[in-house]
This record gives C-alpha cells, structure tokens and sequence, in this order.
C-alpha cells in the first residue's frame, strides 16, 4: 500500500460540531462552518510502503462559530473564578502555546498547584484530557477547574448566577441554547472554541508534499523521531495524546529525580486506583511544544534539549549525543504552527465573527 492509499484509509474527518444544539436549536446546521487549517499541497508518493507515523491534521474542522465565539468570551473572562481574578487563559496563555510559562499552575489566592498545565491547542484530537485522562471530553474539562478550590475556587451555582446577570450573556446563550446560561451549556461553548484551536505546522506542509516546508536539520530531525523510537507513544494526528505511558517506562524517573513524590506523580493511578497505573500518563502532543515549556508534568525540564534527553534516557533507554538532540529539536520546532484567526478576543465588538478565514470551505 502506497503512502497516498494509506492517507485515505486513514484519513481523520473531523466533525467537531456537536450537530445541534443542547436546546435542540432549529438553526443548528446554517450555524456551522469549516475552518480551514492551512493549504494543502499535493500528497508525496512515498517510495516506501510503510504509512508515515504521524498524520497531517485534517484540511478543515467544522465548528458552530456562534458557540466557538461566546467559549472565547467566557475562556478569557475572569468572572468564572471565585475572585474574579482567573480566566482559562491564566493557566492555558495563547502566547505561550496553550500552556503557561511556569512548572505549575498558580491558583486562586496564589496556592500553587500541583501539576503543569498542559496546552489546549488541538486538544480536540487527544482522546481524553487532562495528564491522567480523568476527563472523557472537552466539556468535562472546562468544568474541573472552576470548581476547584485550588484553582479557580468558584462554584456553578454563582458562575451561573453571574452570567445570568450580564445581559449580554443572557442574550448570547438565548440564540444558541434554548434552556439558556447553564453550566452545561457554558462548558460547551468553552469546549467548541477549544476544539477550533486547530494550528497548521509547516511540517503539516511537508507532509502532504511541500518539500520545502522545513529544512534538512528538521527533515533528519524526523528520521531520528522514527528510528530511536519516539513514534511509539507520539503518533497519529496530534503526534500524541491518543494513550497512555508509563513516565520511566526503561528507567525509573522518579528515582532519580529525587524529592518527596506527589500526587500528582501517581498520574492515572489517582484515577483508577490500580497498581498497574501508577506513573502512567496521557502521551502529550508535540505539537508547538516549541512554546509550551517547561516540560513534563511536573515542569522540571526547561529547555527542548533538557526534556528530548530525558525522554532518551528514561523512555527509550538511550543517551541521545549532541547531533541527535540538536536534529530531533528542529524537527519538534517544526511542529509549530499558526493560531486560527478567531482564537484571541477581538479588539471591538467582542463576539464579532471574523472575517473570510472562517468561511465554509478550506
């Protein structure tokens, strides 16, 4: 099987538009819309019959952009912490990957957390969320945080009552949703702008064709992914998130990282209870990981090269040398992409639809 039959097998069609409302809105289907990724360039002929490890993202994903707009609203706005003082975005920075540029969270009245934010960009593809997937979805994610007293310390029963108040609220959720501001429907609204952070690499290029689209460091970069093993955990469309794997699978990691462990180490165990589980985390996408350090679930590593050698040695059992660390951060530089234009809050007019980009098509 030829690499171009293998894409079409297994081509990712995202349908990330929840169909109809949670209202049953009539409107529903005139709402959605493609948003494209990026162009897409003719697909190489691979001379090897093996399918690549990592899929491009899909050329567009289509989102109900009145949801994608009032989620943006309500990611950025602080009225859903207790205090008044967190948003969404406090720990998930657009400038700063979809993470935060901290080893862990800092939450409502300054407590510091105990675990590093992972990024929401392209989060629609991990197949659960959170580092130990205690959340099956998008929706079940956005409303862990608010409610944590060590986050953002606020309860639904208020949330509601203060988005109820807003009139502007009052008359977004209306046109959506027909039982209006709840907390179900402020999670999903949350979870469709998230799902629409979809973020076109240049590697996403030079695999449908574009050889140029990244240079020789990068492209030898991919060849050292491939070979040293990285592709068994970091894979598919999201180069990530779709298992889970044990954090010192060859060595053992917290050994030898020393210090008191968390619970936030035990990773899946607090979820399951199961012996078997304990240090297992859901794989992370590298996609823009360029942005998103510091690095691994306790933020321990801050560069690319610190955390590529630690995944060498505790990972893979390999001591990566210089001119593959070096070649497999180009490659991971690669993977940077490009923010839709809709996903920061417009300057005026907040909930204005952006312009041509987010029309049908792509």
């Amino acid at each position: 099987m030829t690499r171009s039959e293998w894409s079409r097998h297994l081509s990712v069609t995202v349908a990330l538009a929840l169909g109809t409302c949670l209202g049953g809105c009539e409107d529903c289907e005139e709402e959605a819309v493609q948003i494209p990724t990026g162009e897409q360039p003719a697909e190489r002929e691979e001379e090897a019959d093996a399918p690549e490890p990592i899929e491009p993202l899909p050329e567009s994903v289509e989102v109900n952009m009145q949801k994608v707009l009032l989620g943006r609203r309500l990611y950025f706005d602080t009225a859903l912490s207790g205090d008044g003082t967190l948003s969404c975005a406090s720990c998930h920075s657009l400038d700063h990957g979809g993470a935060e540029d901290r080893p862990t969270s800092i939450g409502i009245r300054d407590q510091v957390g105990p675990i590093n934010a992972p990024t929401v960009l392209n989060s629609g593809f991990n197949f659960v969320q959170f580092w130990d997937g205690r959340a099956a979805d998008l929706a079940e994610q956005a409303a862990g945080p608010v409610a944590n007293p060590a986050e953002m310390g606020a309860t639904w029963e208020d949330v509601v009552a203060r988005l109820g108040e807003d009139a502007s609220y009052v008359e977004s959720f209306a046109e959506i949703y027909e039982d209006g501001v709840t907390q179900a429907n402020v999670t999903d609204a949350i979870a469709e702008y998230e799902r629409s952070l979809v973020t076109p690499s240049p590697f996403d290029a030079f695999l449908r064709g574009d050889e140029s689209a990244i240079g020789q460091e990068a492209r030898r970069g991919y060849e050292t992914f491939k070979t040293v093993g990285c592709t068994a955990c970091h894979l598919g469309v999201n180069i990530g998130g779709g298992m889970y794997q044990k954090m010192g699978l060859v060595r053992d990691y917290f050994a030898d990282r020393g210090g008191e462990l968390t619970d936030a180490d035990m990773g899946r165990f607090n979820v399951t209870q199961q012996e078997a589980d304990r240090h297992f985390f859901k794989v992370p996408t590298l996609r823009n990981v360029e942005h998103t350090g510091p690095y691994l679930h306790d933020g321990s590593q801050a560069t690319l090269e610190d955390v590529v050698r630690v995944m060498g040695r505790y990972q893979l059992g390999r001591d990566l040398d210089d001119a593959q660390v070096g070649q497999l951060v180009a490659f991971l530089r690669s993977l940077s992409g490009e923010l839709p234009e809709h996903a920061r809050p417009a300057e005026s007019g907040e909930g204005e639809e952006p312009e041509p980009a987010n029309e049908p098509g792509g």
